[in-house]
C-alpha cells in the first residue's frame, strides 16, 4: 500500500489531488492544532484577474485546538458569502453551471466539523475527478500521539500496513529516509507540476483553488491535469523531526 499524510485543506489547489493521485490511501492529518491563516478554511480564486481569499469562517478559532475539534461557522450568511463571492469571480466561465451544481450542494446540511466538512468536499471532488484512492483520518487511526511528528506519521504507516509513504518534496529535510527504510517502509517525495490554462483573456495566475481549474477546464479537463507531477527519491536530514 502506498500512502499519503495530509492536512484537510479547505478545496486545494491542483497538486494536492496530485498526490492522491500517487497513492492507496490518503490519510486527513486531522488531531493536529488548527492553524490561523493557514490553509485548513481558506484557499485563493480568481476574482478581477488577481489571487483573492475564499474564506470559510471558523468558530472561536484557536491555534490551541485540533482541526477535528474546530467547527465552521455554517450559518446562512456565512455561507452564502462564500457562494456568491464564487459565483462573482466565475459566473461568465465556461464550466460554471457544471461546477456550481458540484459544489453548492456540499454545503448543504453539511457537517460543521472543519475536518468532517473538509473531508466530504475532498472525497466528493476526488470521485468526480476519477480518484480511487481510500480515504481515513489520523483522529481514528490509533497511534502515539505524543510522539515527535515524523515519528507520527511512521507509526501511522505502520497501522496501515504501508509500504510506502509519499509527503510533499517541500518536506523533505523533515524525514529521515534511513528512519522509514529501518521500518521496511520506502519513503518518497512528490514535486506537483501543473501546466498553466486559459483564463479568461488574461495571463495566467497560478497556485489557486480547484475550483478555478474545474471552472475553465470542468471536471474532464481538470483530470487530466491530475496526470502531471513527478515522484523524487533523495536522501533527506538523518536529524529531522516533525511534519
Amino acid at each position: 500500500m502506498i500512502a499519503a499524510i495530509m492536512q484537510p485543506y479547505f478545496f486545494p489547489y491542483i497538486g494536492y489531488f496530485q498526490l492522491m493521485r500517487q497513492v492507496d490511501c490518503f490519510v486527513f492529518y486531522d488531531d493536529v492544532n488548527y492553524i490561523k491563516r493557514g490553509w485548513v478554511n481558506r484557499n485563493r480564486i480568481l476574482l478581477n484577474g488577481q489571487a483573492a481569499w475564499l474564506t470559510l469562517p471558523v468558530a472561536r478559532a484557536s491555534q490551541n485546538r485540533l482541526i477535528s475539534e474546530s467547527h465552521y461557522l455554517l450559518d446562512q450568511a456565512s455561507v452564502a458569502s462564500v457562494l456568491g463571492k464564487i459565483r462573482s469571480a466565475y459566473l461568465k466561465a465556461p464550466y460554471y453551471q457544471e461546477v456550481e451544481s458540484l459544489i453548492s450542494p456540499l454545503f448543504a446540511s453539511a457537517p460543521t466539523r472543519v475536518s468532517e466538512f473538509n473531508a466530504l468536499h475532498l472525497q466528493a471532488l476526488a470521485r468526480a475527478l476519477g480518484l480511487p484512492c481510500e480515504f481515513r483520518f489520523s483522529s481514528r487511526i490509533e497511534h502515539d500521539r505524543s510522539a515527535g511528528g515524523q515519528q507520527r506519521i511512521l507509526e501511522i504507516c505502520q497501522r496501515l500496513g504501508a509500504g510506502r509513504y509519499v509527503n510533499p518534496v517541500g518536506g523533505q529535510h523533515l524525514y529521515d529516509a534511513g528512519l522509514f527504510a529501518a521500518a521496511g517502509i520506502e519513503l518518497s517525495f512528490f514535486e506537483p507540476q501543473i501546466r498553466a490554462y486559459p483564463q479568461f483573456d488574461a495571463p495566467h495566475v497560478g497556485q489557486l483553488s480547484v475550483i478555478d481549474a474545474l471552472m475553465f477546464l470542468g471536471l474532464e479537463g481538470t483530470a487530466e491535469l491530475l496526470e502531471g507531477g513527478l515522484l523524487v527519491q533523495r536522501p533527506a536530514n538523518r536529524h529531522a523531526c516533525g511534519p
